[in-house]
């Protein structure tokens, strides 16, 4: 009986990874050419910011609301579907838009879609992940992900070769978008009912989101505040001429695979050590701003590997722990609370770091090292609470 519900579990993650593969090829790909596009179309360098900022806090803010509401209605595959909906076909649309405005309505649906649905779709995802090993299942989930992720981009590049049109683009996107959205009917038709594949558990404090969350919550932002987002690494490699521009995506793509690799990686780590895998990642990404920011070519890849590095254990260990803290019936609010405070505190921390870049480089370094190294003490209250016995024993020794 355990062998087949492990089998099943291992199934629904691969179908959810298979949806996410096809949804980031879908997204991913359109997110890099929004910009030029708003130009094209006559929208204005301040109408791109304040498209692309009040889209990403549509995506993260909201996820609180979609938490809350996928916990009290229980209807967690019809909000995942919705979301995944709205996230998926605003793409296509986009190349019948014609003018900014209409653009830019869709550019924050996709997001607003992303936000109903992510919620409602890790709480699904955790409760197949809890035998299975959840940074492991995690880290299946996320090097999926990022394979769309590499994907979407060189297909719209192609088209964009062939074609010369955006609108081309966005149209080719309409099949990874509909093959995302027949894999999430399959898997709503096979599992109906994913809080099954996980036993009974109340979570380390029964009937919510309680202190131990919320430590998490706080050392997790902390990591959030110091990561130095990669436009704006890749803007100083362009304007200081560290790399031509031919190898500045090249280098993003290198990254996401090293994401990719190090979500699994990390994951398996996660599930035989705890959060203390998570050290190990700070003590790593860590370094990867003063490398890439303070360094010539050569050090700058070693820290975009860094970087890369905490990308992929953001996206399976750090979204495992909530899985082991939460209560199962509260997980689909944990994941929304969780998600839009590390969101608001990336992007504080990029805004800082902006401010900081034009000022002083080594400024914005020693401010992305401090911050982050600032989660080690939080994360080791976190494991006493996890794992007090543990704890006991390491302090002694």
């Amino acid at each position: 009986m355990r062998r087949a519900n492990s089998r099943m579990a291992w199934r629904f993650v691969i179908l959810l990874g298979v949806v996410s593969l096809f949804a980031d090829m879908t997204y991913e790909a359109a997110r890099s050419i929004t910009g030029p596009f708003l130009a094209v179309l006559g929208a204005s360098a301040t109408v791109v910011g304040i498209v692309a900022g009040l889209g990403e806090l549509i995506g993260y803010g909201l996820r609180i609301v979609s938490g809350v509401i996928s916990d009290r209605t229980h209807r967690y595959w019809a909000i995942t579907i919705v979301g995944y909906a709205v996230n998926l076909l605003a793409v296509p649309a986009l190349a019948l838009a014609g003018r900014w405005e209409i653009a830019a309505v869709l550019i924050m649906a996709e997001r607003f879609g992303k936000a109903i649905r992510t919620p409602a779709r890790d709480a699904m995802l955790s409760h197949a992940a809890r035998g299975l090993g959840r940074g492991w299942a995690f880290g299946i989930h996320e090097a999926m992900d990022q394979i769309g992720a590499l994907i979407g981009p060189m297909i719209v590049a192609g088209v964009l070769a062939w074609k010369g049109s955006y609108e081309s683009g966005f149209a080719v996107l309409a099949v990874p978008a509909f093959l995302a959205l027949a894999v999430l009917a399959i898997a709503r038709i096979n599992y109906p009912q994913p809080h099954d594949l996980e036993p009974s558990f109340r979570g380390l404090e029964a009937g919510g989101l309680r202190s131990t969350f919320w430590f998490y919550l706080m050392a997790v932002a902390c990591i959030a505040l110091g990561f130095a987002d990669y436009p704006l690494a890749a803007f100083h490699m362009k304007t200081k001429g560290i790399m031509a521009d031919k190898w500045i995506p090249l280098i993003y793509a290198g990254a996401m695979g090293v994401d990719a690799l190090s979500a699994l990686a990390f994951g398996r780590l996660y599930d035989k050590k705890g959060i203390r895998a998570l050290f190990i990642v700070v003590a790593l990404s860590a370094w990867s701003a003063p490398l890439v920011f303070l360094s010539g070519p050569g050090l700058l890849l070693l820290g975009m590997t860094l970087w890369g590095i905490g990308m992929g254990a953001q996206e399976s260990v750090i979204r495992a722990v909530v899985a082991d803290i939460v209560p199962r019936d509260r997980r689909a609010t944990g994941y929304g609370v969780f998600h839009a405070g590390f969101g608001l505190a990336w992007f504080a921390g990029s805004a800082l770091m902006g401010f900081l870049y034009d000022r002083s480089v080594t400024a914005l370094a020693a401010f992305s090292v401090v911050s982050q190294f600032a989660s080690l003490p939080v994360l080791y209250s976190v494991q006493k609470r996890l794992h007090p016995k543990r704890a006991s024993m390491e302090q002694k020794g």
